[in-house]
């Protein structure tokens, strides 16, 4: 990630400017619950239309300056000239920087055309067509094969190995396969930004088993509950794995949802099937097929949760009264990291929060200008568990 180190000077004056590169404000930690006593700023900037963080600590006797991880955004292009700009208008001797390995790439968006961030999902997306998913496609043989295989349908590949995707995406432009997205998001989760009644199959192919950590494993009972609902009439939850605990756990599942058709199979062969799959028969394992079929409509779920803040906010009247541990509950948490205050400004803060679903939790930044509140760099993604979480802070900011 590119970063400048350079001399300690005093920090600029905002808001201030420098070659198209906006900086509005500088807030300061206050180490309210961190250990790391050293002093640290984040640095808001606007730069072609998007707002991010740059973060400037102490190192040795000079500063360092480089991306916010939590705003990180794309192309790096823009970070590096953010970097860049703020040393500028600061008039500081560089002592090191790395900044000019990082090229910006303006065809960024083209070459990934078919890889879509989740907010795509939340925001855009939609189709008239029928949608298959694919969770974890691995080598991506069997995604590429069904896609081939039915152009008409839209097909949603979800993989958290980055070297996949780019294997993947490699191969959708070399055999020219359009009806694919491909998007780096958990599973669990992605279900919720899709509508109801309009998946026709969803393929879980040899997912890691986690017989250590259980919790971590694709199918529980929400799962199952969310594919059925985005399951059409007739659809069918696919799972096919080489694991027999995993099996059974799966099939304990769906044995006791209230009504439903299962079918099992073993060894059943496929049209395609994976170089591992492949291996595993070789060496005589099983291979294990459970199918649900959806018979029930689902209504649609609504998105459009309203994240704003209400009520005025004097952060200084309750700084003593938030917990300066996780809040945990069943299915959330909110936990309220760091303050920062805005150097310059009366009463004004950022605040740095972690909340929502346990395997997939949202770091933001909650901005208090004139006793007013607002998430910064827009709000969290619509989900369940970020709605509670989000109901919860505001319970505690404004009890």
């Amino acid at each position: 990630m590119p970063h400048i180190l350079f001399e300690k000077k005093e920090l600029i004056s905002t808001p201030s400017s420098i070659d198209g590169v906006d900086f509005e404000f500088i807030a300061k930690s206050l180490n309210f619950i961190s250990n790391d006593r050293k002093i640290e700023y984040k640095v808001a900037t606007k730069y072609k239309e998007k707002e991010f963080l740059l973060a400037i600590k102490e190192k040795d006797e000079n500063y360092i300056i480089k991306s916010d991880k939590v705003t990180r955004l794309s192309p790096v292009g823009l970070i590096k000239d953010g970097l860049n700009a703020y040393v500028k208008e600061n008039g500081a001797k560089v002592l090191f920087s790395n900044t000019n390995s990082f090229k910006q790439d303006n065809n960024e968006e083209e070459k990934h055309k078919y890889l879509k961030d989740i907010n795509y999902f939340v925001d855009e997306f939609k189709t008239q067509k029928e949608i298959n998913i694919e969770i974890g496609f691995g080598s991506g043989r069997h995604l590429l094969y069904q896609a081939k295989q039915n152009p008409n349908i839209q097909f949603i590949g979800l993989e958290i190995h980055y070297p996949s995707i780019e294997q993947l995406l490699k191969q959708l432009e070399l055999q020219n396969i359009t009806n694919v997205l491909v998007v780096n998001y958990d599973a669990r989760l992605f279900m919720e930004f899709i509508e109801s009644n309009q998946v026709g199959k969803i393929f879980v192919h040899f997912p890691v088993p986690w017989d250590k950590k259980p919790h971590r494993r694709i199918y529980s009972n929400e799962f199952v509950n969310e594919a059925l609902r985005v399951l059409k009439i007739g659809g069918t939850l696919e799972l096919r794995s080489d694991s027999r605990n995993y099996f059974d756990f799966c099939l304990g599942l769906l044995t006791n949802l209230p009504k439903g058709k299962i079918s099992i199979d073993i060894n059943k062969d496929l049209e395609v099937s994976s170089k591992y799959e492949d291996r595993w028969k070789k060496q005589g394992k099983n291979i294990y097929d459970l199918v649900l079929t959806s018979h029930e409509f689902d209504e649609n779920i609504d998105l459009s949760y309203d994240f704003s803040f209400e009520n005025s906010l004097d952060l200084k009247e309750i700084i003593t009264k938030i917990p300066q541990k996780a809040v945990i509950f069943n299915n959330f948490f909110v936990h309220i990291e760091e303050l920062y205050e805005i150097i310059g400004k009366n009463n004004s803060y950022l605040i740095k929060v972690t909340m929502g679903n346990f395997d997939r939790p949202v770091t933001k930044y909650i901005i208090i200008q004139e006793k007013k509140a607002s998430y910064y760099q827009g709000n969290p993604l619509p989900t369940s568990s970020n709605i509670d979480a989000h109901k919860k802070l505001k319970e505690i900011l404004f009890k």
